[in-house]
C-alpha cells in the first residue's frame, strides 16, 4: 500500500520545519529563527502509531520574483497538488494575520482535508490565543509547541484519521511493476515509449513536461507489466525550476509501488549529485535496480568509452555495486530490447529463495577461507547458523554468539560470498545478526 502524502504548510516564521524535525524524529530541516530559512525541499518519512507516510516541509520553495505573498500560494498549491493531507501551521503568539487567511482560502478551495496547528504554545496559560483561528472555517485549531514538543502526538492523531484507507493495490502479485527514476529530461518519456513501441506518452525537450503520474500495463511474452512513469510538475518553468525537488517526492511515491527502478541517467550530462541521490533512494527501499545509461547515440565513443562511463557510475555509485548498468538510446531505440529480459532477471533475484541447507554451506565456507573477527578483548565472532528469513529483497538472520562482533567489513565480505554463489543480480539483500543462545 502506497504511503500517504502530510504536507506542513503556512506563512514564514511560523515554525514549519521545527514541527517537520519533530514528526519525522530527527533534525533533518535547517531551524533558525530568520523567516526563509529553510533552503532546501525537504522531506522525509514519518511514523504514529501504526501509519507510516511520508512527510514535506514546504518553506524551501521560494519563487525569487514572486512577492511573499504569491511565494506562500505557491508553496500551498504545491503541496496541495503533492498531500493526502495538509497540516496548517500558524503563530499563535502572532495572532491571526491577513496570509493565514490568504492561505487558508486556498487550501479550503482544495477540498483536501487540512489540520490547523497553532504553534509557539508553550504552556497552557497561551492557550486562550487559539480561539481567534476558530474564524478560519477549517475546523478545531489545536495548540502545540513545536521547541517543546508539546501536543505534538495530539497533531498526529488527528491528521491519521484522515489518511487514505486500505488503498488497494489493483495489479496482480505477478505483474512486474517498474518505475522510471531520474533527473527532468533523462529521457524517462521516451524511454516508455520505445519500451512500448508506441507513442504513450507526451514527449518534450522541456524538462517537465509529463504532466501526471501515469500506469501503463503492458504485456510481453506471457509477462504482464506495468511501468510507472514518475511526473513532471504542472506549473510554468519558473515555478517548476523552483520546486524541482518535488519531483524527488514523485519518485519516492513511484518506488514505493515499485518491484524494480530502473534509474536513468543522461549520457550527455554524465553523472550528477542529483543522479546519485535519486538512486539512493531506491536502495534505502530495497527495491531491484537497474541503472540506464540513456542517450548513449549522442556520445561520441571509442572502444573504451563505455567501460570507461560504466568505472564512473561504480565509482559514484558504489552502494549500487550489485546493479546491472545498461547502455541505450530511446531516441534510436538501440539496444532497448535487452531492458526487458534484464528487468526479468533483477525480479527473478529479488525474490529469489535459498534453500537453508546449501545457504549454511556457503557461510561455512566463508568463514573456513577468512575467519570471523574478534574484538580487542579478543571475543571473536561465531556464526551458529544462517536462515532467509524473506525476500523482496532477500534478508538472511546470522544467529551469532554476540551481534556486536559482527563488523560492517565482515557482513559485506558475507554478502559478496553469498552473492557469488546464488547471483542475486540486481537486488539489494540485507544481511542481520540476531543473538542464540548456546
Amino acid at each position: 500500500m502506497p504511503k500517504p502524502v502530510l504536507a506542513i504548510v503556512g506563512r514564514p516564521n511560523v515554525g514549519k520545519s521545527t514541527i517537520f524535525n519533530r514528526i519525522v524524529g530527527e533534525r533533518i530541516a535547517i531551524v533558525e529563527d530568520k523567516p526563509g530559512v529553510t533552503r532546501d525541499r525537504i522531506y522525509s518519512s514519518g511514523e504514529w502509531l501504526e501509519h507510516e507516510f511520508f512527510v514535506i516541509d514546504t518553506g524551501g520553495i521560494e519563487i525569487s520574483d514572486e512577492p511573499l505573498l504569491g511565494q506562500m500560494r505557491a508553496q500551498a498549491e504545491l503541496a496541495i497538488q503533492e498531500a493526502d493531507v495538509i497540516c496548517f501551521v500558524v503563530n499563535g503568539r502572532e495572532g491571526l494575520t491577513a496570509a493565514d487567511e490568504e492561505v487558508s482560502q486556498i487550501l479550503q478551495r482544495s477540498k483536501k482535508p487540512v489540520v490547523i496547528g497553532v504553534n509557539k504554545m508553550d504552556d497552557h496559560s497561551m492557550h486562550e490565543k487559539i480561539y481567534e483561528f476558530y474564524s478560519l472555517g477549517i475546523g478545531e485549531p489545536l495548540p502545540i509547541s513545536g521547541s517543546h514538543g508539546l501536543g505534538i502526538g495530539d497533531l498526529l492523531d488527528h491528521l491519521a484519521t484522515h489518511f487514505p484507507k486500505d488503498i488497494e493495490d489493483k495489479y496482480d502479485e505477478s505483474t512486474i511493476r517498474m518505475s522510471l527514476i531520474g533527473r527532468p529530461n533523462v529521457g524517462k518519456s521516451s524511454l516508455v515509449n520505445a519500451i512500448l513501441g508506441e507513442e504513450r506518452v507526451i514527449v518534450s525537450d522541456i524538462p517537465g513536461t509529463t504532466r501526471d503520474a501515469i500506469d501503463t500495463p503492458f504485456t510481453k511474452d506471457d509477462q504482464e507489466y506495468v511501468v510507472i512513469d514518475t511526473a513532471g510538475m504542472r506549473k510554468r518553468g519558473k515555478v517548476y525550476e523552483s520546486t524541482e525537488k518535488y519531483s524527488v517526492l514523485r519518485a519516492l511515491k513511484a518506488i514505493e509501488r515499485s518491484n524494480v527502478v530502473l534509474c536513468v541517467i543522461n549520457a550527455e550530462e554524465g553523472i550528477i549529485e542529483q543522479d546519485k541521490k535519486i538512486a539512493g533512494y531506491a536502495h534505502e527501499a530495497g527495491r531491484a535496480v537497474v541503472i540506464v545509461v540513456n542517450k548513449w547515440d549522442a556520445v561520441e565513443k571509442d572502444d573504451k568509452t563505455m567501460r570507461e562511463f560504466e568505472q564512473k557510475i561504480r565509482d559514484h555509485f558504489l552502494y549500487l555495486s550489485y546493479a546491472p548498468i545498461l547502455f541505450l538510446s530511446a531516441k534510436t531505440k538501440r539496444r532497448v530490447q535487452h531492458l526487458l529480459p534484464v528487468v526479468n532477471e533483477v525480479m527473478e533475484s529479488h525474490n529469489l529463495r535459498v534453500q537453508t541447507h546449501v545457504l549454511n554451506d556457503v557461510v561455512v565456507d566463508a568463514v573456513t577461507m577468512n575467519p570471523t573477527p574478534t574484538d580487542h578483548g579478543g571475543r571473536r565472532l561465531r556464526i551458529k547458523y544462517t536462515t532467509q528469513v524473506s525476500v523482496a529483497p532477500p534478508t538472511f538472520i546470522l544467529f551469532v554468539n554476540d551481534p556486536e562482533l559482527l563488523h560492517f567489513s565482515y557482513r559485506r565480505y558475507l554478502e559478496n560470498k553469498i552473492r557469488e554463489a546464488f547471483g542475486f543480480i540486481g537486488t539489494p539483500i540485507h544481511i542481520m545478526a540476531r543473538k542464540k543462545n548456546d
